[in-house]
């Protein structure tokens, strides 16, 4: 409620700036009001001239964000000293709020939207575009988004011409925005199968008790038994590979957004069965990599996490509560496979006593030289008590 005041001062600036009436917003809202009450779940207790005038109010301040961020508030026509657009602060707030899965807009309005403004009502694609580039920050990834890239929309949007840019190459505009970004993170890899409940649950595999997610060891146990830790070079965050003992984990980059991002992509994949569980599957991997932080400190040793928070203990303390009360089922992971190639390594006890010889004798070039060093004592040592026994029981002729 305190937003409204700056959400009717943007609409007001966009209707200025496009010279046009919020008239014609007002109807293509009322034509999409089924549609959209259909959207969200349960009845809504808003009269119909209160819901289109939410869809309105939200939606026209949705795109003026976007457009700001990506040109410049100064273009649009707000002042440096603009109490919302130009602090920091509130814009990192507005940003984590949006992506919250529960202040979700359809797509198809903010697009109506959008299209009404740029003259055309049957363009679609340029606001999921747009929000790629909003909630670039909240990414777990270091730098997803190339200047190069950005530079591409900037222009579009400038122009009103034909998308330059398009991270969305399949033309799938989105449920809405948290839909569009979670695709966007997934976009460069297979998703997977969908899931489908009729399936999974005769299985009797779907579990929501985090004692039944142990899908691996630790990471610190896992190093004990042999297990090495290397950082794959991919933009594919959730892409882990195991192979020949190493297993290898793209960089992580968290920061004070990370949890409340992962918690609502996690909440969509859980809310809607027919899309897959990527991002579950790897928050649950990571939880169980990770149980204090030892661990984080290791795999930050590694190069595989890098975090913005207070110390190590605040990155394990957000994965072990990432998949609380969480249905997943441990099977269908697209990581089953690499978590039984890890486990079959653990088991064998073969790993674990060279692991152990490794880190206790072979941890640095002075420990190896040391041991070394008494081996080869132990085999002159060994040597001599040889030959003396040798000589005491065969001795040389003619003494």
């Amino acid at each position: 409620m305190a937003m409204d005041r700056h959400k009717w001062r943007a609409v007001h600036q966009m209707l200025k700036r496009k010279n046009q009436r919020i008239d014609i917003y007002l109807d293509a809202m009322k034509e999409l009001e089924d549609k959209a009450r259909a959207c969200y779940e349960g009845p809504l207790s808003l009269a119909s001239h209160e819901f289109v005038e939410m869809l309105v109010l939200d939606g026209c301040f949705i795109l003026e964000l976007f457009r700001g961020y990506v040109v410049g508030f100064e273009r649009l026509g707000y002042k440096r000293n603009d109490p919302t657009f130009a602090m920091r602060s509130m814009m990192y707030s507005v940003r984590r709020d949006m992506m919250m899965i529960e202040n979700q807009i359809p797509m198809f309005v903010l697009d109506k939207l959008m299209g009404i403004q740029m003259g055309d009502p049957k363009k679609t694609g340029l606001v999921a575009e747009l929000a790629l580039i909003f909630f670039d920050p909240l990414s777990p990834i270091d730098e997803p988004l190339t200047a190069r890239e950005k530079t591409k929309l900037k222009t579009s949007l400038q122009s009103n011409n034909a998308m330059a840019f398009d991270p969305l190459s399949d033309q799938y505009s989105g449920l809405h925005c948290l839909d569009v970004f979670r695709r966007s993170l997934l976009l460069k890899g297979p998703e997977g199968a969908p899931r489908y409940w009729f399936k999974k649950w005769s299985q009797g595999n779907l579990v929501a008790d985090k004692r039944k997610t142990q899908l691996i060891h630790c990471a610190t146990d896992l190093k004990e038994a042999g297990v090495k830790f290397r950082k794959r070079k991919t933009d594919r965050f959730w892409d882990i590979k195991f192979n020949n003992g190493v297993l290898q984990i793209p960089p992580l980059f968290v920061h004070d957004g990370t949890k409340s991002l992962f918690l609502n992509l996690v909440a969509f994949e859980q809310s809607h069965l027919d899309c897959s569980h990527t991002i579950t599957a790897y928050v649950v991997f990571m939880d169980n990599l990770i149980n204090n932080a030892d661990d984080v400190q290791y795999l930050h040793y590694r190069g595989i996490i890098e975090h913005w928070l207070g110390n190590d203990a605040e990155v394990a303390d957000m994965f072990n509560h990432l998949c609380q009360e969480v249905v997943f089922d441990i099977n269908d992971s697209y990581l089953s496979d690499v978590s039984q190639q890890v486990n079959r390594h653990y088991h064998k006890r073969w790993n674990t006593w060279r692991a152990s010889l490794k880190h206790k004798y072979f941890y640095n070039p002075w420990a190896v030289i040391s041991f070394l060093a008494a081996v080869l004592l132990l085999l002159l040592t060994l040597s001599q008590t040889f030959y003396s026994v040798y000589n005491y029981y065969k001795p040389r002729k003619g003494t």
